[in-house]
């Protein structure tokens, strides 16, 4: 029974919130750390490299040459994942993967319990509470991304910034689950199935052990000089892993509602929402 007790209350590790107030204060935490107001969330996705699976052809074939399973997931301000999905096949790329994911469908449903868009601070306009994520997805309403190089002015460069700012958060958690948890070290020598088991496991444990002081080490994470605003890179970055980057396609057009809000949070961050050391990016 004790064996039992502790699997469940290691599968409740990583949870969706299941309520408006939930996904608020996790927006409050990347408002207060991040200075992303009304961001709930920072996704990604990334290859876990196997050994090639038995008779499994090109199934599982990626573009960087190996074989691979799709890890999705999604984290809190705080370094936590709040989804994970594991398994999709090497062959599909960012966008795809998460489309195939349970959280996807709840989101198209409108069944995740996402608050309606709020006001934010001496901003006269009520914005959607939003996922940050690269430019490998769809731009929506609730899915903000940043703007294409080829459009960059100042203003936008800022936004980028911004977004890149809490982004990095998800990119940091893959940094750190690798540098922890050395199976991601090297190509997996189990099945699809079982290396699904291992991946989730290791997400589950990354959130039980961040409960934990020392988790997390001194340099371990990108750390910013807000003075300079300049990156310091994680140790994790100098380390040899096997998480690699979902292939970048198309991902699919923008509707006209999504661009206004990208604008909209674009305009807030360059005026009410405006962060002291933003313009040293320009520089």
């Amino acid at each position: 029974m004790l064996k039992v007790a502790k699997m469940i209350v290691l599968m409740l590790m990583v949870l969706i919130p299941k309520t408006q107030e939930c996904w608020k204060i996790l927006a409050r935490q990347f408002g207060n750390t991040w200075n992303f107001d009304n961001c709930i969330g920072a996704v990604d996705g990334k290859h876990i490299t196997l050994q090639k699976p038995e008779h499994s052809g090109s199934y599982y074939y990626n573009y960087k040459g190996t074989h691979s399973i799709g890890l999705m997931a999604i984290a809190n301000a705080n370094y936590e994942l709040i989804m994970i999905d594991v398994g999709t096949n090497g062959r599909v790329s960012d966008g795809g993967v998460i489309k195939n994911t349970k959280f996807w469908n709840m989101f198209e449903n409108n069944q995740l319990q996402i608050p309606e868009p709020e006001e934010l601070p001496n901003f006269n306009k009520k914005m959607p509470f939003v996922f940050v994520c690269d430019e490998a997805f769809q731009l929506l309403p609730n899915f903000m991304k940043p703007y294409n190089k080829q459009v960059l002015n100042d203003n936008r460069r800022i936004f980028n910034y911004r977004l890149s700012r809490a982004r990095r958060i998800i990119e940091n958690v893959f940094g750190i689950l690798a540098s922890r948890f050395k199976i991601f070290q090297k190509p997996i020598k189990l099945s699809p199935e079982k290396a699904k088991i291992v991946v989730m496991a290791c997400c589950h444990l990354h959130n039980l052990l961040m409960k934990q002081k020392n988790y997390i080490r001194n340099g371990e994470v990108d750390m910013e000089d807000c003075v300079s605003g300049t990156i310091i890179h994680g140790n994790w970055r100098n380390e040899p892993n096997q998480l690699m980057d979902i292939e970048r396609t198309q991902a699919g057009n923008s509707t006209t509602l999504a661009k206004e809000v990208r604008d909209d949070f674009c305009e807030y961050f360059n005026t009410m929402g405006a962060i002291p050391w933003q313009n040293k990016c320009l520089e």
